[in-house]
């Protein structure tokens, strides 16, 4: 392994005719390094200072002025690392500087005569020339082109580079393995065993280079290109192979489109040719940078195949090519620092060697046979692969005789044989894998026979649960024919005692028509719907039921006045005022536990603004003062742990107020339920009750007084026991209750009496009427306990 910097050289550009040379210097007796020192003038305008510096200077391994020849500078620059790669390192020579200062003349070369042959032809020589010396050892070379042009990948060698368009080609595509190393797609690597071949190839792809004509240079090429020899070594018998890998890379040179002017398509190309040197010297910043954990190499695809280069296994130099002319004296200074930056960066070189497989293969073949001839000569027998059946059927012995010893010291002896040792472990291992199979077998066995013994138990107990399911049938039926008949017979009855009760107030509505009929033409009409009072007495407890659990208006009204009197009221009052103070409660504890809970995010809030402060005033003015702890930090935390305890004890008496209002909501049901019952059963007992009575206000047995009270009584009763009146008037002819009655509605249809009360003559049954007037009593009763009576 080497380890040591990058290589950085500068070289000076001869000026042209009508160029003004600008002021510089270079001091060669510096050893071991070159300085060069450029002196800017200042422009003093009138009334203003100008403190800008004059004088720069910067070192260099060694500085080539205007009159250096090309041989000297691949002397100096680029044999040296061609030796190494024959050695096995890998190598990288970059030229960097403006468009203009002489990149391309420097790596490739001029075309009018010989001697300006640039630094790839010369290397290609050399090296051809080295391979030819050394016959020790089998060389391979090979050769590629790559042209990134836009930020695209395009390989230089291809044949169909000339006939087609840029589009078209294919794009080298960068691939990387899971030990980060770059692969290139679709660049192809062309074989050259001569010096005659290399060229051309590097001449076939220097014609398809991107070149054009631009206010800095007449030919400045547009894209980058990295041409790369590989070499692979190898000494005859050996499996020891070297494989090393030298990049000489011609850059695109930054220029300024302010100074240039350019525009359209030459303006795209300096755009993607400035953003990529950008990203070059974000990488040689990152690496020259003490601790940094990212080196952003894949922002750019140039980065990304310089990976070993910048950094990585490789030995690598940089020509610094510098215009020293008055309008660039800024960017050979710009290219000066780059070229300091680079030298920083510490590279890492290692002996590319692997072993060639099918060597390695025959190697071992030829160890493992010569192993088996020393065996046979110690043991005097010659080995095969399987064992003899003799042997075997001893080894079968010996393992069955191991088996049966109950001695667990003794030993089972075969010898320093490989085989023999294998085959008594398979042996034993089948012998094992059998008795697991009988054992397998005989638990199936067991779990079969259980199962059998299970399945008669469970027929025996779904037998006898048969016969209870239909013993249980049986009775159920029987059960159920017996209320039928019940309910049958309760129906037959009440059917003949409405049949019995009508049959009577139609009979007396008739006889005292004929008798008075100009006197009180409605009699029959009150009559008939007194007979309806009575029929819907005996269902008013089950009114609530039969509307849907609503009650009648009566009914309401009395179930307001048993609320009242209940013993339960003072209860059903007493928790309702309990349950509103703990809602209350708990929405006062739910406000303040989010007070609480915004306050603690504030004070952390808070923290963490400290911390970010400190930081800031860490890196700006590092004290021993900031490494204590913070006091007001400190409060803060205080005030956090304060606000958990209230915020934690708040939760807690939350938590129990939820618990205690649902244990008063539920009691609230259950008395509320109570109260429903109680009301029913009450209800239905006074009904029986008043059915009992006996009537006082008979005037004699053949006429009852009917009050105004009673009509308008029966107006606030529910639809389930009256229908929509029809009022008819007193001077209507009596032939029309006729009409009225015929209707095919069953429910009754009655008219409004005079305001004065009338006296009607009953004869017959007189049952049905008391039990009208008492039910009329028990109604005015509950409406003179609400101060009603009198209205």
């Amino acid at each position: 392994m080497v380890k040591e910097t990058v290589r950085v050289y500068a070289r000076v550009k001869p000026l042209g005719r009508r160029q003004q040379a600008g002021i510089y210097s270079v001091d060669d007796d510096e050893k071991p390094l070159s300085s060069l020192e450029i002196t800017v003038p200042r422009d003093l305008a009138d009334g203003f200072i100008n403190n800008k510096r004059e004088s720069y200077r910067f070192k260099f391994q060694k500085i080539f002025d205007q009159e250096a020849k090309q041989d000297v500078v691949f002397d100096s620059i680029a044999r040296p690392v061609a030796e190494c790669v024959l050695a096995g390192y890998n190598g990288t020579i970059f030229a960097y500087g403006q468009t203009g200062s002489g990149k391309t003349f420097t790596i490739t070369g001029g075309a009018e005569r010989y001697s300006d042959r640039g630094i790839i032809p010369r290397t290609l020589s050399y090296i051809f020339d080295q391979l030819q010396k050394d016959s020790s050892k089998v060389y391979t070379t090979h050769v590629s082109y790559l042209e990134i042009y836009n930020e695209c990948g395009y390989d230089l060698l291809d044949p169909r580079h000339e006939a087609s368009r840029l589009e078209d080609l294919p794009k080298v595509t960068i691939m990387e393995d899971s030990d980060q190393n770059i692969h290139l797609k679709n660049l192809s690597l062309q074989q050259a065993t001569n010096e005659e071949e290399a060229l051309n190839l590097l001449f076939l792809g220097d014609t398809n280079r991107m070149i054009a004509e631009t206010p800095m240079n007449q030919a400045s090429t547009r894209s980058h290109c990295i041409f790369t020899i590989h070499i692979s070594s190898k000494e005859p018998g050996s499996a020891t192979i070297r494989r090393s890998k030298l990049h000489l890379v011609d850059l695109a040179g930054s220029e300024r489109v302010a100074k240039t002017g350019v525009g359209g398509h030459l303006l795209t190309e300096a755009k993607y040719i400035n953003l990529s040197l950008h990203y070059l010297e974000q990488v040689i910043i990152a690496l020259a940078e003490k601790n940094r954990s990212h080196i952003p190499y894949r922002n750019s695809m140039m980065t990304s195949v310089l990976r070993d280069s910048l950094g990585g296994n490789c030995m690598t130099t940089m020509i610094a090519t510098l215009s020293i002319d008055k309008r660039n004296i800024d960017e050979s200074i710009s290219t000066c620092r780059f070229a300091q930056r680079v030298a920083l960066i510490k590279n890492e070189a290692v002996l590319n060697e692997e072993i060639d497989p099918r060597l390695m293969i025959v190697q071992l073949q030829k160890e493992i046979q010569e192993l088996k001839d020393e065996l046979a000569l110690v043991t005097g027998k010659q080995r095969t692969s399987e064992l003899s059946q003799e042997e075997l059927l001893q080894l079968d012995e010996l393992i069955e005789t191991f088996l049966k010893d109950n001695d667990p010291d003794s030993p089972l002896d075969v010898g320093a044989d490989m085989r023999k040792i294998k085959y008594c472990f398979i042996h034993m291992k089948e012998l094992m894998n059998h008795s697991k199979i009988s054992d397998k077998k005989l638990q199936s066995q067991h779990i079969s026979e259980e199962k059998d013994t299970n399945k008669e138990a469970g027929e025996e107990e779904l037998k006898k649960l048969k016969e209870l399911l239909w013993q249980r049938d049986n009775e159920i039926n029987i059960l159920v024919n017996m209320l039928k008949k019940e309910k049958k017979k309760a129906q037959d009855a009440l059917f003949q005692l409405k049949a019995a009760s009508a049959g009577s107030i139609e009979r007396d509505c008739s006889e005292t028509v004929n008798l008075e009929e100009s006197q009180s033409p409605s009699s029959c009409f009150i009559l008939k719907e007194a007979k309806d009072f009575n029929s819907s007495l005996h269902r008013l407890p089950f009114l609530s039921r039969e509307t849907g659990g609503r009650m009648s208006l009566g009914c309401q009204e009395a179930f307001e006045v048993f609320k009242q009197e209940h013993a339960d009221s003072i209860t059903i009052e007493d928790n309702k005022q309990l349950l509103k103070q703990r809602f209350a409660e708990a929405k006062y504890l739910g406000e303040k536990l989010n007070e609480v809970r915004n306050k603690i995010n504030h004070l952390k809030g808070e923290i963490t603004q400290r911390h970010i402060q400190r930081a800031a005033l860490a890196v700006s003015s590092p004290s021993e003062e900031l490494n204590m702890l913070d006091p007001v930090e400190e409060k803060l935390r205080k005030q956090i742990e304060e606000e958990k305890k209230s915020y934690k004890t708040m939760f807690n008496r939350l938590r129990g107020l939820k618990v205690e209002i649902e244990h008063l909501q539920l009691l609230m049901e259950k008395v509320k339920m109570k109260l429903r019952k109680d009301f029913e059963v009450w209800w239905s007992e006074e009904a029986i009750n008043l059915q009992q009575e006996k009537p006082e206000m008979v005037i004699s047995p053949n006429t009852t007084t009917v009050y105004p009270q009673f009509i308008k009584s029966s107006q606030h009763l529910s639809t389930n026991s009256f229908s929509e009146t029809t009022r008819i008037s007193p001077d209507e002819d009596p032939a029309g209750k006729n009409n009225s009655t015929s209707s095919s509605n069953p429910t009754l249809k009655t008219r409004t009496p005079p305001s004065s009360s009338t006296s009607v003559p009953l004869t017959g049954d007189s049952q049905a009427d008391a039990d009208i007037l008492a039910f009329i009593k028990a109604r005015q009763n509950i409406l003179q306990k609400k101060g009603l009576g009198n209205k």
